[in-house]
């Protein structure tokens, strides 16, 4: 039954990471992380992502453009791009490391110490892509938020509102954490039994031969 329980556990817990993983490097580079609606034009409609600018018309035309130079973009957008591309490696790291260590695969079957570490390790890993990945993607939906509430701002000028990559990075970020805390825990040592050592069992003392007689007497001292 934990057997059972474990390869379940092992088995959900690799689904979420790697679809966390997915949706993480989609994150990454869709330019969907805000958008901005105008008043005076509704009919366009202006997105940003960590690496370019779109414009979508209404006849359906996307025009991007690339951020000019790393140096000149926001705080939050220079370790968000660093934080994100982290967070990929980490994730194709814990596959690496966690497909090798589950209960189904054949790798490394007679070395069940090697295999929970490596769970262990794929676990970890996955973690801390998750919190790699919701530290930026919270990071900007903080500055966002602080921006359209700015009362310092003029009403006539358009605010940056949350894009949907903001809520797949949320996403991104909790199935990694979930798959790899799942790995973690459903790691544990799988120590084969050992049979247990044969009992000593002293030999009967011999009896002596027929009549009772010891087959070695004492020496017993000669009377002169």
């Amino acid at each position: 039954m934990a057997g059972s329980w474990r390869v379940r556990a092992q088995a959900g817990g690799m689904l979420l990471a790697l679809l966390g993983w997915v949706s993480s490097c989609v994150t990454t580079f869709v330019p969907l992380w805000k958008s901005l609606n105008l008043d005076l034009n509704e009919l366009e409609v202006w997105t940003m992502g960590l690496w370019q600018v779109c414009i979508a018309r209404e006849e359906g035309a996307v025009e991007c453009r690339a951020h000019g130079s790393f140096l000149a973009l926001p705080p939050e957008l220079r370790v968000s791009r660093l934080l994100m591309c982290l967070s990929n490696g980490l994730g194709l790291l814990g596959c690496l490391l966690a497909a090798p260590g589950l209960e189904g695969w054949r790798a490394c079957e007679d070395k069940p110490g090697l295999k929970r570490w490596l769970l262990l390790a794929g676990g970890a890993a996955f973690g801390t892509a998750g919190m790699a990945t919701l530290a930026p993607v919270s990071w900007v939906a903080y500055n966002t938020v602080l921006d359209f509430w700015d009362d310092t701002v003029p009403d006539i000028v358009p605010r940056w509102e949350f894009g949907e990559a903001t809520f797949l990075g949320w996403f991104a970020g909790a199935f990694l954490a979930a798959g790899g805390l799942l790995l973690a825990c459903s790691a544990r040592s799988t120590r084969t039994a050992t049979p247990p050592a044969p009992t000593c069992h002293r030999p009967p003392a011999t009896r002596g031969l027929a009549g009772g007689h010891n087959p070695h007497p004492k020496n017993t001292d000669l009377v002169i």
